[in-house]
């Protein structure tokens, strides 16, 4: 058989059988699943905003002399007008293989913000070093309730 698979054998019991009938025709489908965990995400990430850190809790990097000086909004890290926090998005895709959930900002300084880099000659800061400044990702706290939203849909 191509790809993977899982077969199960139960003999005598039937509420475990009844179970593990309801986990195989719930994991068919991940979709509602999926949205919800990218709901989660929307909230966790936007959060990070709001306390300026990474994943794991480490506080961003702060601004340098240069960009605290041009900024029309104080001291606040990574928001100028909240583009980059009000476009985070989550995309559901189907496939043979199953659904999946793909999170992420679709704004072309997005990357430069999350892995750091030199900005180009023709930008408004030209040939400036941008420190990385993570804003996706998982934290442990997301990782449990990820599993425990994913949990609650293959059970109930």
């Amino acid at each position: 058989m191509a790809g993977s698979s899982i077969k199960i054998t139960t003999q005598g019991d039937r509420a475990i059988s009844e179970v593990l009938q309801q986990l195989l025709e719930q994991s068919q489908d991940l979709t509602p699943a999926l949205n919800d965990i990218g709901e989660y995400l929307l909230v966790t990430h936007q959060q990070r905003f709001i306390d300026q850190q990474t994943p794991d809790g480490t506080p961003w990097e702060p601004l340098s002399p240069t960009t605290h000086a041009r900024k029309r909004r104080g001291d606040r890290i990574l928001t100028e007008e909240g583009n980059l926090a009000n476009n985070l998005h989550y995309q559901i895709t189907g496939s043979l293989s199953g659904a999946s959930l793909e999170f992420g900002s679709n704004e072309v300084y997005a990357a430069m913000h999350q892995f750091g880099g030199t900005t180009s000659s023709r930008s408004m800061m030209p040939n400036q070093d941008i420190p990385a400044r993570e804003f996706l990702g998982l934290a442990g706290e997301d990782e449990k309730q990820i599993l425990q939203i994913l949990s609650a849909f293959l059970v109930d």
